[in-house]
């Protein structure tokens, strides 16, 4: 897997000071993406165990309240982000936010992606529709893009928003 660059602390990818994972890698092809570049598969840097490691120590500052896996599409990373995931939840205790074009309903049909779904607390999810793109939307770039609370969302069979 490679990513396009790693944040330590992010404000504007979820709630609260977060570290922020870009992987890159995605086919959706959104009308005016902002991150185009991290489109192609081929873009960045390889992860290795040197890169978790430092996500790991970013984590570990009281200040950072969180972890957010964007791109690119995290999801079709999935595999590979799964592992990494699966370590740094070794190390430290953090919420997890995950950012896709693919809806939640999308997400269940595949095995890997569900996986990794599990393993995170908030999903913000849909391609990005320029037509209803709006900057007043916290944490989305249009409004049919939903912020789900992924525990809440599996416990009861219905999508729950996630609420501040």
């Amino acid at each position: 897997m490679r990513y396009g660059q790693i944040r330590a602390y992010d404000v504007a990818n979820g709630v609260g000071i977060r570290t922020s994972i870009f992987v890159t890698g995605c086919t959706h092809n959104c009308k005016d993406c902002f991150n185009r570049k991290y489109m192609d598969f081929n873009f960045g840097e390889l992860w290795t165990k040197e890169t978790t490691n430092l996500v790991i120590d970013y984590l570990r500052d009281k200040n950072v309240s969180g972890l957010t896996l964007i791109g690119g599409e995290p999801m079709q990373n999935a595999k590979e982000l799964l592992e990494i995931v699966r370590d740094i939840k070794k190390s430290v205790n953090k919420n997890i936010w995950i950012y896709s074009g693919y809806t939640f309903e999308e997400i269940l049909e595949d095995d890997d992606r569900f996986e990794l779904l599990k393993e995170c607390d908030v999903l913000v999810d849909g391609r990005f529709d320029y037509r209803l793109k709006d900057l007043t939307l916290k944490f989305r770039g249009s409004s049919n893009q939903r912020i789900i609370d992924i525990k809440k969302t599996l416990e009861s069979g219905n999508i729950i928003l996630f609420m501040e």
